[in-house]
């Protein structure tokens, strides 16, 4: 046991990052496709999740219409890939269950990251610090990212 919790996951190391507190990185060479890790917590109703989020609660994923995952529990290691505006994994839905995977080849020792793809509203409350040559200082979904530089040259 490390002070990251059960670091055992066979393709991901949780250790600090440069981007943001714990990180995860490839322990291994990782092909474009493959899928990584799930991320995962109790479900959540939109009413519940709208309090969780209240209370500053930063880990709440959006699953579908009715129901959000709180992944802020120790047991959810996915809550450490941070974002990044340019990412090198995805998050997708498949069968109600998120999963991450690699958008493309990953090298061992690389930090994991994706888009967290946050909607424009309240962005300035959520900066981002990826370091990526195309980031636009807010976590936000892509789609907007002319948006947010078209705000910040007004």
């Amino acid at each position: 046991m490390t002070k990251w919790g059960q670091n055992k996951h066979p393709l991901i190391a949780f250790k600090p990052s440069r981007i943001h507190g714990t990180g995860g990185f490839a322990r291994v060479d990782i092909r474009r496709g493959k899928r990584l890790i799930e991320y995962i917590g109790p479900r959540l109703s939109k009413a519940d999740a709208q309090v969780e989020l209240q209370k500053q609660n930063a880990y709440i994923f959006i699953l579908n219409e009715t129901t959000d995952i709180d992944g802020s529990v120790e047991w959810n290691l996915a809550r450490f890939i941070n974002h990044s505006c340019n990412p090198n994994c995805e998050a997708d839905i498949v069968r109600d269950r998120v999963w991450l995977y690699a958008l493309r080849n990953i090298r061992a020792g690389e930090e994991l990251t994706y888009n967290y793809s946050y909607d424009i509203e309240d962005y300035a409350d959520r900066p981002c610090h990826c370091g990526a040559h195309n980031c636009v200082g807010y976590m936000v979904a892509e789609t907007f990212f002319a948006t947010v530089r078209q705000r910040q040259h007004t």
